[in-house]
């Protein structure tokens, strides 16, 4: 808990006399980035948001929206484990404030503990080390894997607490104190919060824990039958991503005077097991079935993660609350999902799990 005088101006585009500050998106091309790059070109304008990943424009489910390399739309190769790459783009576009998504998921982390660590903590540190020789703000995502098994899980508290048992956790623990020590030692403005598992219909399963919540949708749409990688009784604090995206710009956009956690606010939309799921969906899909083969490791990464989130701290601090519940959010995926993803043809095939 702190609060320091702001170093840098936050989030909008900002004059530094005759130049224009910019915003720069790391990980662009992943599963948050692929929809707040284009929300914040919706609404600061294209030139103003530079997008980056380690991939290039092909890699993209949106290339001529977020992988151009036109004066509209600038993207840049970086590699964030590379600080020089990351030096060049912030010195390049004058940037002001870095949105740093780029990092391996729980499940992936796991299976790549060493590359996880390189990727996780090293390219903050480059990128922390870059905004402060740069004045820049920070935005970095923690999530709910900082908890762990010693954690209260019903109505986790905003301060608790913290011993996880993933690699991904450990990672996510340590920025969230990186972060706090470039706040309190160099002023730098960092900013973060604590995702819980987000549902998205822009980008496929990125190899997290609660990416079955992603994946159910379509194997629905297509087979009306889908394989559950949880048990069916695991609840999980879970975000429709439209609200995750608006949770990242309010509190950047927020008054710095009021903020006192800064680095990692609980932020709650719904908690839901698979099998509730599954139900919500079957109301919508007739037909819909759902079975199970569980996956240890990922079970096991869940049962250590919170079952409900206690945000009272961000509404408190930064007006948060949260627009989608379990059936306005399985209205609009099975809306925005059907116009892409049509049903499968002959008898139904088992998901990807």
């Amino acid at each position: 808990m702190f609060n320091f005088p702001l170093c840098c101006v936050l989030f909008d585009t900002v004059s530094r006399g005759t130049v224009v500050t910019k915003i720069l998106v790391t990980g662009a091309l992943g599963q948050i980035g692929s929809e707040l790059v284009p929300a914040l070109r919706r609404h600061y304008g294209e030139p103003f948001v530079v997008a980056s990943d380690i991939r290039m424009g092909a890699a993209s489910r949106e290339p001529n929206e977020i992988a151009s390399k036109g004066k509209k739309a600038p993207f840049e190769h970086v590699d964030c484990t590379q600080p020089h790459q990351l030096h060049e783009a912030v010195r390049r576009h004058d940037i002001g404030t870095i949105y740093h998504l780029a990092a391996l998921l729980s499940a992936v982390a796991e299976e790549k503990p060493q590359i996880a660590w390189s990727v996780n903590i090293g390219s903050l540190y480059n990128v922390l080390e870059v905004a402060r020789q740069y004045s820049c703000a920070v935005f970095f995502p923690s999530s709910i894997g900082a908890f762990g098994p010693s954690t209260p899980r019903d109505e986790t508290p905003q301060e608790t607490m913290q011993r996880p048992t993933t690699m991904y956790g450990v990672t996510k623990v340590a920025g969230e104190l990186l972060c706090d020590y470039y706040a309190l030692r160099f002023g730098v403005d960092t900013r973060g919060l604590r995702l819980p598992g987000l549902i998205s219909y822009v980008s496929p399963p990125g190899g997290g824990t609660t990416d079955y919540a992603i994946d159910i949708f379509r194997q629905a749409i297509k087979y009306k039958h889908y394989t559950c990688f949880l048990r069916p009784d695991t609840r999980l604090e879970m975000m429709y991503m439209p609200d995750a995206i608006r949770a990242m710009i309010e509190l950047m956009s927020a008054d710095a005077a009021r903020l006192t956690y800064r680095n990692a606010f609980n932020v709650s939309a719904m908690s839901l097991t698979p099998a509730e799921l599954a139900a919500a969906i079957a109301k919508r899909i007739p037909g819909f079935v759902m079975d199970y083969e569980v996956d240890p490791l990922r079970q096991a990464i869940a049962d250590s993660w919170p079952r409900s989130l206690d945000d009272s701290v961000a509404r408190a601090e930064w007006d948060w609350k949260p627009h989608y519940d379990l059936d306005a959010m399985c209205d609009d995926m099975i809306a925005k999902l059907g116009s892409n993803v049509r049903p499968a043809r002959g008898p139904s095939i088992s998901g990807t799990g």
